[in-house]
């Protein structure tokens, strides 16, 4: 007793101290959100969020019963009883951890969380565990037991950034809360122990695992009995699923790292409109898994990105790499990668402005320049040898040469003036893509090209707006301005096309006119093939993140083949439409 008494003497200064360090309580009804950013697609449906999410404030009377007993049978099964501190739970939590030796169960009150969740960060100190104390008894004196509830579910973290019941019925089921199911009621309550494990969104299996628990403590507190708890436990849920796949997430990213240079710094929820096409994404996703998935095991850590747009430069897929969870380093815009036979495309556009025509012959012979020694793909020579025959086939020694009487400086004034903003060697050797730029740039060049020689402007965002609906940003494309000569442009599609009839890039021929060129760089380190019709254009590229050589990778194959099979599905407008059923992960409940 008298050490009791002591430890009580002792530890007031400090309660007092902590006391005066609180937070500012006065606003606890409702907390406004940060700063969200939704980014929606072409059709207006929502693609991701970033930031906080909330959803509709729920009053006491509008929250499901069932949501509000899954929450108190799993969470604080003596809220009703206790004044913001549960002595008893706190005992049994501490007996039971010292059994387990581990930290299996929690002895926090749902008031004490509220308190955390709204006022303090999630340190581990005794400071903190004070400060949720006394702010759990200013809570119980202020408010009644349906107010902290209401407010506790109101702004409990879900995961996924949504904030609320609301937030997380629409953002997993999709739907309001006012409507959920004892199932998934009882779901989302058992996402609280740990939104990032037991959220459906990333584990079916565990969320649906944790449900059954929190339907058994439904049944021990007197809630529901055994047969309906049976009845939830075989319920099968629908769960929101992305219609553009989850590598939209490339697609996303992207767009949001741009808002900052568009309208400056965020301080208010903005909606961002997109020209992304879901079905499109998700096509082009499951075409670059289908044939990455067909090759040999020394190949399977190959990468592979992909970009398509309309011939306006709106972006209506874009694909970073093979699998975003796995890794999140957007290729298709991040990764600067030699073009290889891809860039001949700048060099024979320079080649016909200055006069010369897809009939005049060039000689196919070894050629040394400053020491450097290029060679053909198979090391054999032709001879005498056509422009458009020596494009189609991508003859490496007639390419250099071309780009020595052009001038070297010509060419990448032509790259740059199609829309190329990355730096560029004018070493011999850039007449074979030795510089690097990336996919989303060099697509876009050729675009300039399919669209008969006016520029192209790549872009993504077609409004910004504000949460009243006040317009911040619009796409203004402006008039059109011809940056190559009509003739020429109708030239170069002319000899593009012939690439795919008789040229390296037979792989990717399709029963409507295809225009395109494919790029192999030094060692099959990228693989590279660009093409368009159908009123769209699309660039695949093909290599691995560490830059090793890929044996016999070359441009005409495996990405001419992801380009062929994405066409596949886009003209048909279905996503099954390939000559194998593209993998699935379907989302299943497990068995019981």
């Amino acid at each position: 007793f008298v050490i009791i008494v002591w430890g009580v003497i002792l530890l007031m200064p400090l309660v007092i101290y902590y006391a005066y360090d609180l937070p500012d309580i006065s606003n606890i009804d409702r907390n406004n959100s940060r700063s969200t950013m939704i980014v929606m697609d072409r059709t207006g449906s929502t693609l991701a969020t970033y930031g906080d999410v909330y959803g509709e404030w729920l009053e006491y009377e509008e929250i499901p019963s069932e949501q509000i007993e899954a929450v108190i049978a799993t969470e604080d099964r003596r809220f009703f009883e206790h004044g913001g501190m549960d002595v008893r739970g706190m005992g049994r939590a501490f007996i039971n951890n010292i059994s387990a030796g581990d930290l299996v169960e929690g002895g926090s009150t749902i008031t004490q969380q509220l308190a955390k969740n709204l006022y303090l960060n999630a340190d581990r100190t005794i400071k903190r565990k004070i400060q949720e104390l006394l702010l759990s008894f200013w809570l119980e004196l202020k408010l009644d037991k349906q107010e902290i509830l209401t407010i506790y579910l109101n702004r409990v973290y879900f995961g996924s950034g949504a904030y609320g019941i609301d937030a997380a019925a629409r953002t997993i089921f999709d739907h309001s809360a006012r409507t959920l199911s004892l199932t998934e009621a009882a779901m989302l309550a058992g996402m609280l122990k740990g939104p990032a494990l037991y959220s459906p969104l990333r584990d079916v299996e565990r969320a649906y695992a944790r449900t059954v628990v929190v339907l058994d403590n439904m049944v021990e507190a007197g809630y529901i009995d055994m047969t309906t708890a049976n009845v939830a436990k075989n319920r099968n849920v629908t769960i929101k699923s992305d219609p553009a796949g989850g590598d939209v997430r490339y697609f996303t990213d992207w767009i949001v790292e741009q808002v900052p240079d568009l309208i400056g710094n965020i301080s208010e929820p903005i909606i961002i409109y997109t020209t992304l096409v879901p079905q499109m994404q998700q096509m082009a996703g499951d075409a670059a898994r289908q044939v990455l998935n067909r090759q040999s095991e020394e190949f399977k850590d190959m990468q592979a990105a992909i970009v398509s747009m309309d011939y306006d430069g709106a972006v209506r897929a874009l694909i970073g790499g093979r699998d975003y969870n796995e890794s999140q380093f957007n290729r298709a815009v991040q990764a600067q990668r030699q073009s290889g036979s891809a860039y001949k495309l700048f060099v024979y556009l320079t080649a016909l402005e200055a006069g010369l025509s897809p009939d005049a012959i060039m000689r196919d012979s070894p050629i040394i320049l400053n020491g450097w020694s290029p060679k053909n793909y198979g090391g054999n020579y032709v001879g005498d040898v056509s422009l458009d025959t020596a494009f189609s086939k991508s003859i490496n020694m007639v390419a250099v040469k071309l780009s020595e009487r052009v001038d070297r400086n010509a060419v990448v004034d032509m790259a740059k003036r199609l829309g190329v903003k990355s730096y560029m060697t004018t070493e011999p050797s850039l007449a074979l893509g030795t510089s690097e730029l990336n996919l989303l740039e060099l697509t876009s060049a050729y675009n300039v090209v399919a669209r008969g020689g006016f520029d192209t402007n790549p872009y993504g965002i077609i409004e910004i707006q504000n949460s009243t609906g006040q317009i911040l940003y619009r796409y203004m494309p402006g008039p059109e301005k011809r940056i190559v000569d009509e003739n020429i442009a109708l030239t170069m599609n002319k000899m593009l096309e012939n690439v795919v009839i008789n040229g390296t890039a037979s792989a990717a021929a399709m029963n409507f006119p295809v225009a395109g060129k494919t790029g192999t760089t030094q060692d099959y380190r990228d693989a590279l093939f660009v093409g368009y019709g159908n009123h769209m254009i699309t660039g695949v590229w093909v290599g691995k993140d560490d830059s090793s050589p890929m044996k016999g990778v070359t441009g005409g194959g495996t990405p001419a083949h992801i380009w062929k099979n994405f066409m596949y599905r886009a003209a048909l407008g279905r996503n099954d439409a390939t000559l194998e059923t593209p993998n699935i992960r379907p989302r299943s409940k497990p068995e019981q």
